[in-house]
């Protein structure tokens, strides 16, 4: 055995490294080793970098000033040889924070304030002598959007307003049904043929049903399935460059989903990329969206099993093409009203070939899936679906055959919930296999890798990654949890060894590739720990795909 503690430097995580964990792309790993990492300088500008498409900038120029009217309507005539004037340029900085840039022409031996009213009710004044250019950040309670007002005032009175209407970078999550919106076997939501190899094919997601527009972000099961050889599927915004990060990974004759969160272009669409030497039929599932209004927000919870056929905190085995459900609201940790439930979902002893569906309490079984497996397999898909009235969520069984599930819960969506979603550009963190950005090689059985993901994302609530297990020596799964330490533990020494939580987020057997979205919550010290559960070598590659923020 290896117990090894790996630590991610932070010039891994700002690294965006070009490879892609496919079957046909996995390199040939080096042997492992027992050292440990050295931490690096962390990178503040990495959310800058990651989130600069999300930060939008508004404007209003100092042309647009207004000047209060005299008696009779006309402009009031002040002694100043200049008028006052403000331009305004407002920038986003996080998901609820905006920076306000006043440009001031007065007098240069005027003097005069700025009362900027923020739109929500609150309000701070900025002074200065003569011209100047100032800037006042502000943090909303809610995202949404806003009129920012910015008015003029001297000793005679109000000399001039102007306003600028900004939005906040962040969204908000509202669950959907879970509704199929592509299927290529069929032709729903497109043509009816495979996608060639190397080809790719678009989704339409605003206006779709009864998905409106303006949807910065939406939550798809993405599933490759009559698969005839190896490779990978990449989801992304339609109108942008494809990024060298991946989101299924399938061999020849498999049937693989993978939950993805992928921001959505101005258009309404999302390209899904076959990354395969032949032809794939791809299928989409919806089961919500993120937008810039008032939703519902995200909070994470350490991971936690709240069902296990295995054990009995079930009914024994699911009998094939039947139903259970399990209670997640006002349960432990998940208050009433929540609107939705982020899950990983694990088939295992399955008795036959078959799929999972999860959708809310009180509603009928849609015609969607989760989770597909083979007889004897075990695998584990994340999901996040609606919740039902009755604070439920079902799981159908599809196949004939028996089958047992467990059900970890790592976060919920309450309207009362302040994680605000931000996409980001995806980014490559980590690459075992890529000894340029990673010396240590392979993750060894039973230990676990580090990531200080707060010291290059600040202010979070979770991580939305994706992680895929390749290069397998063995069987074993994955765990993804907060770090009970802090990064001044480690750096002086005196760490203790994390206790691993009892749950999973993905399964291997020897020789595959496996990948799983994460919604990992940061914990107490923004790290993140990834557990390699089994006993044998296993490569990991984890890409980031946005992060929550409260702030």
């Amino acid at each position: 055995m290896r117990n090894r503690r790996l630590m991610l430097s932070a010039a891994v995580i700002a690294a965006g490294v070009g490879l892609v964990p496919g079957m046909a792309q996995a390199d040939e790993p080096g042997a492992g080793s027992d050292a440990h990492g050295v931490s690096a300088p962390a990178a503040d500008a990495a959310l800058g970098k990651a989130a600069a498409s999300n930060f939008d900038t508004f404007t209003s120029a100092a042309e647009r000033t207004v000047r209060p009217a005299a008696k009779g309507g006309a402009p009031a005539q002040g002694a100043a040889s200049v008028e006052p004037t403000v331009g305004l340029t407002a920038k986003g900085t996080s998901a609820r924070g905006i920076s306000l840039g006043l440009t001031i022409d007065i007098d240069p031996d005027a003097q005069v304030a700025a009362i900027v009213d923020w739109g929500d009710g609150s309000s701070d004044l900025l002074e200065t002598y003569g011209p100047a250019d100032l800037a006042a950040p502000h943090s909303y309670a809610e995202i949404g959007a806003y009129t920012i007002k910015v008015t003029l005032r001297d000793a005679t009175g109000d000399r001039g307003t102007n306003t600028v209407a900004v939005v906040t970078p962040g969204s908000d999550f509202t669950p959907y049904a879970p509704t199929r919106l592509l299927d290529t076997r069929n032709g729903t939501g497109g043509p009816m043929t495979k996608v060639p190899a190397y080809g790719t094919t678009r989704v339409k997601i605003s206006g779709d049903g009864g998905i409106p527009t303006g949807v910065t972000a939406v939550v798809l099961n993405v599933t490759a399935t009559n698969t005839t050889s190896g490779g990978h599927v990449t989801v992304w915004p339609a109108g942008s460059e494809r990024p060298t990060t991946s989101n299924v990974n399938f061999a020849k004759g498999q049937t693989v989903p993978n939950l993805v969160i992928v921001p959505v272009d101005t258009n309404g669409f999302v390209n899904l990329y076959n990354g395969g030497w032949e032809s794939v039929d791809l299928i989409a599932d919806i089961t919500g969206y993120f937008t810039r209004t008032s939703s519902s927000g995200y909070t994470p919870v350490h991971p936690a099993r709240f069902a296990d056929t295995r054990n009995g905190t079930a009914l024994g085995q699911v009998r094939g093409q039947s139903t259970f459900g399990v209670r997640f609201a006002g349960r432990d940790a998940i208050p009433y009203g929540t609107t939705a439930v982020a899950l990983n979902v694990t088939v295992t002893n399955p008795r036959e070939a078959g799929h999972l569906t999860v959708f809310p309490g009180g509603s009928t079984a849609p015609t969607t899936s989760n989770v597909n497996f083979r007889a004897g397999q075990t695998v584990a898909n994340s999901v996040i679906v609606p919740v039902g009235p009755d604070g439920t969520v079902n799981f159908r069984n599809g196949s004939w055959g028996d089958t047992d599930v467990i059900v970890d819960v790592v976060g919920y969506y309450h309207v009362d919930s302040q994680g605000a979603y931000l996409p980001f550009v995806p980014e490559r963190l980590l690459d075992t296999r890529d000894s340029s950005d990673w010396a240590w090689g392979p993750l060894g059985g039973q230990g676990y890798i580090y990531m200080p993901l707060s010291t290059q994302y600040p202010a979070n609530t979770a991580y939305v990654l994706n992680t895929t297990v390749t290069n397998t020596r063995g069987e074993g799964y994955l765990t993804v949890a907060p770090d009970p330490n802090s990064l001044s533990a480690y750096k002086g020494g005196w760490d203790t060894w994390p206790t691993a939580p009892n749950s999973s987020n993905l399964n291997w057997k020897r020789n595959e590739t496996v990948p799983n979205l994460v919604q990992a919550g940061m914990g107490n010290n923004g790290i993140v720990d990834f557990w390699n559960r089994g006993w044998d070598d296993i490569d990991l590659v984890v890409d980031i795909f946005g992060v929550y923020q409260t702030n």
